[in-house]
């Protein structure tokens, strides 16, 4: 559940096309408004006029700003469809740079149109075992945008669907306002038994999310390699000339020249990534414009390539971990504990790093990486083990490598967290029944044929002992089975229905 932000969504107009210019030019051609007859100086008549005049409606501040603008819109109804062709047509006509819209002061002309919304998702798994998605609810949400509507919003969503009792856990952001909201629902559910073990494993913060504040804040420093490459794009986007040149010596150094190069936006991690991996396949193109064109001053050394190459390594970590966590046509929450496993052993590596800006960069992100490893790593590490490929062998060797001697207390935290969450829902379904007529008919038939009831009671106590013994030497819960079977191949496509009519 996402609350409060802004979500692109698609419109179409299917009106007229428009002509930005012939319309500012019909308003230049509009006669001057003749004034207004009046027998009296004052402006009571104006006053007056304002009270009844339908447009000053000022029910809608946004509407009513954009009716007071000279914008070329005869309704005074805002249609964003046709605000988005005249914005286009604008950009288009004046050569503003695309960038234009997120300009501080252009956005400050619609921060009085801003609304908040709120998505609410759920995910399940139906009779076949298929992974299910679906938006239950996608709504205005007014203000006040803190925990306690937010909460009551929710549960009255979760309530109207019939779904209270049937939660597992909710995923939100970091924001303040949904630990608030989530304490809340919590205690209601619990209230109302709807959780198992307690609610400890309700609240499930995004890892995506988490995985990018870990990278900003490694980020926050960004080496000289990393500026020299993005001027060096800069420089080569800069006109038509210097882009042909430097596709000369792509082709030059036989180069694939439709892979393209991507210049970052330096909020966005990501692409500072995606960036570093395009300059890095056309390093030798660079190099070779260098030679031949004596403005170019930007480009890295080989010594500076090599240090971007571990820059774009290192990264890599986490861009493929976001790509992962980001699905949503596929179950992820199994796949979570490879990827972060992978990530907190690259960070623990780096921070004993020989270069002093990796080292750096790698302690920063590790302080914020443990922070929240600790709050969720046990529910998505039981995922990991449900999935027949890995198992707990495959939690024991992650641990052994990340913790050392250390290692065992925290599998063992694992494998009692594991049991103890199947046992609760065990003690959730009805036992079958194991009684027959025959069964019933030869014990009354044995209890007969003793008059004392204590030598009765002596044999009873025995059966409670044999049935406990063979239930500890032979009988095992199907958690213990599945655990004990040989793992599938780790590169095996899993099919859930096919293995589940197996068993």
């Amino acid at each position: 559940m996402e609350s409060d932000e802004m979500i692109p969504i698609e419109t179409k107009y299917e009106g007229e096309d428009i002509d930005l210019e012939d319309e500012l030019d019909e308003v230049a051609e509009l006669p001057p408004p003749k004034k207004a007859k009046t027998k009296s100086k004052s402006t009571g008549n104006l006053k007056r006029h304002l009270g009844v005049c339908p447009r000053t409606d000022t029910r809608d501040v946004g509407q009513l700003i954009l009716g007071q603008n000279a914008m070329s819109v005869s309704s005074p109804k805002f249609d964003p469809a046709k605000f988005r062709e005249l914005l286009c047509a604008a950009i288009t006509m004046h050569e503003l740079p695309f960038r234009f819209v997120e300009y501080v002061g252009i956005r400050a002309i619609f921060v009085t149109s801003t609304d908040g919304y709120m998505c609410v998702t759920a995910h399940f798994t139906d009779a076949n075992w298929v992974l299910q998605k679906r938006v239950l609810n996608f709504c205005h949400l007014p203000p006040p945008h803190n925990g306690v509507s937010l909460f009551e919003k929710v549960y009255k969503l979760l309530s109207m669907w019939g779904i209270e009792n049937k939660i597992f856990c909710v995923t939100l952001d970091n924001a303040s306002s949904n630990d608030v909201s989530i304490d809340m629902l919590r205690t209601q559910l619990i209230n109302k038994k709807a959780l198992v073990c307690n609610g400890e494993f309700f609240h499930l913060r995004c890892c995506a999310h988490i995985l990018n504040l870990v990278v900003q804040d490694g980020l926050k420093e960004i080496d000289i390699v990393v500026q020299k490459i993005r001027e060096s794009i800069k420089y080569v986007r800069g006109s038509q000339w210097r882009k042909k040149s430097f596709y000369e010596s792509v082709k030059q150094m036989d180069l694939d020249g439709k892979k393209g190069l991507r210049q970052d936006v330096p909020t966005r991690w990501n692409s500072t990534f995606l960036m570093l991996q395009s300059a890095l396949y056309y390093r030798r193109a660079f190099q070779h414009l260098e030679l031949t064109d004596y403005n170019f001053k930007h480009c890295p050394t080989v010594d500076e390539w090599k240090k971007a190459e571990k820059i774009k390594k290192f990264l890599a970590v986490f861009y493929d971990a976001t790509l992962v966590f980001s699905g949503a046509k596929y179950p992820t929450a199994n796949l979570y504990f490879p990827q972060v496993f992978i990530v907190y052993f690259t960070l623990k590596k780096e921070s004993d790093s020989e270069d002093e800006y990796m080292r750096k960069m790698a302690d920063q992100m590790l302080v914020k990486f443990e922070k929240y490893w600790i709050e969720f790593s046990v529910v998505l590490t039981i995922a990991v083990v449900l999935d027949p490929r890995y198992k707990l062998p495959f939690i024991d060797w992650c641990y052994q490598k990340l913790y050392g001697y250390a290692s065992s207390l925290q599998y063992l935290k694992v494998r009692e967290k594991l049991f103890s969450m199947f046992g609760e829902y065990v003690s959730n379904v009805p036992p079958p029944s194991t009684s027959s007529g025959m069964a019933c008919q030869a014990t009354q038939e044995t209890e007969e044929q003793y008059a004392n009831e204590g030598s009765l009671s002596m044999m009873q106590e025995f059966d409670s002992f044999h049935s406990m013994d063979v239930g500890r030497q032979a009988q095992k819960t199907q958690l213990e089975l599945y655990l004990d079977e040989p793992r599938v191949d780790r590169n095996a496509k899993l099919d859930m229905s096919s293995f589940l009519e197996r068993k």
